[in-house]
């Protein structure tokens, strides 16, 4: 049965396979060119067939096209930059967009009955969606009806308020539905108060849990994990723990004084995370209270790698390798496996119709 086999283009840790992965899809083929996170991709899976290889210097046809009649999905978020300039109108063919020409090529050259382009939400809106417009173009000469829309991580469990464009493809006139909202949201501290005793610089890359899972969320994270890995404090400096101690729950730099405030660029500095809120976007710097809304709903220090893996929904059986950069590089660039399973299911269930 070929119906649930994929191809995963630049992959990272593999978030958003992991996401269809969880509802049944196999990944026969993966792209990544990054090294340690691709080696992250690899310990992860049993049987993961990664190239890892800057995509541009892959031969399309002869990498790919043996999948062609073997794969229903082609999947993969391309990195781009050039269409957020403003006042100048960047196309698909600006040298920093290429890189989407490759997904497109592999979709030409595999002919799945579907695909998944993940994206940051600018895709579909900058240039007066000129943007979008252009991949609709292509997608559509090539056969494909598209639904693009930006999801909110939050609508599909994730404690996270983390946007995304989704543009789901399938050949033929029909769309494929996005798919349906939660009710329900998970708050920061239903995902990581378990977690919750490790002062700064403390903790090592494996250890025991120290508490029971207290929700719902948390023994679903734990399921199939008997040890807690990546669960290690930043070593705060005593500059930075003295100001974090002035900054009692649900504060922010509001209650330190003038000499301490710092120039930042970023929203949220020095502002503790709140319980029972979702979080701000996971991004790649999570571990210093200055670079956004990261510091401990209660602690004084940053959150962990595992506590950002918890937020943004990687089980705990799923480890992160390599130095704390790439680490956090790999939470912080992925895609929420809560949020491409809700993609997974959309696909299913237009599959079983």
């Amino acid at each position: 049965m070929n119906e649930l086999k994929m191809i995963d283009l630049f992959a990272g840790v593999g978030g958003l396979s992991l996401g269809f992965e969880q509802t049944g899809f196999e990944a026969l083929i993966a792209n990544e060119y990054d090294e340690s996170i691709a080696e992250a991709y690899i310990k992860n899976r049993k049987n993961s067939n990664m190239i890892v290889e800057d995509i541009t210097k892959l031969p399309i046809p002869e990498t790919f096209g043996k999948y062609k009649g073997q794969v229903t999905l082609v999947i993969g978020g391309p990195p781009c930059q050039g269409y957020s300039q403003k006042g100048q109108r960047k196309t698909i063919n600006d040298p920093r967009n290429f890189l989407f020409k490759y997904f497109v090529e592999v979709v030409k050259e595999v002919a799945p009955q579907y695909f998944v382009m993940e994206n940051v939400p600018n895709l579909l809106t900058a240039e007066k969606g000129y943007f979008k417009q252009e991949l609709e173009k292509l997608f559509t000469e090539l056969g494909y009806t598209i639904n693009a829309q930006v999801l909110c991580a939050a609508d599909y469990g994730v404690p996270q308020n983390r946007h995304r464009a989704f543009i789901i493809g399938k050949c033929g006139k029909c769309q494929v539905e996005m798919p349906k909202k939660i009710e329900k949201r998970t708050t920061i501290w239903e995902a990581i108060s378990d977690l919750a005793y490790l002062e700064s610089g403390e903790g090592v890359e494996v250890s025991d849990y120290r508490k029971a899972p207290e929700t719902e969320y948390q023994k679903r994270m734990r399921r199939d994990s008997n040890k807690l890995y990546n669960h290690v404090a930043t070593n705060h400096s005593p500059i930075a723990l003295e100001r974090l101690a002035m900054i009692p729950p649900k504060g922010g730099k509001e209650y330190l004084p003038p000499e301490h405030i710092t120039k930042s660029i970023y929203s949220g500095t020095w502002e503790r995370m709140d319980e029972d809120d979702i979080s701000v976007t996971i991004t790649t710097r999570f571990d210093t209270p200055s670079s956004g809304k990261f510091t401990h709903p209660y602690l004084d220090r940053a959150i962990t790698v595992r506590e950002a893996a918890r937020i943004q929904s990687f089980p705990d059986s799923f480890h992160f390798f390599g130095t704390k950069t790439s680490q956090m590089k790999q939470v912080g660039n992925a895609v929420p496996p809560l949020l491409a399973k809700a993609v997974a299911e959309a696909i299913l269930e237009d599959l079983n119709n």
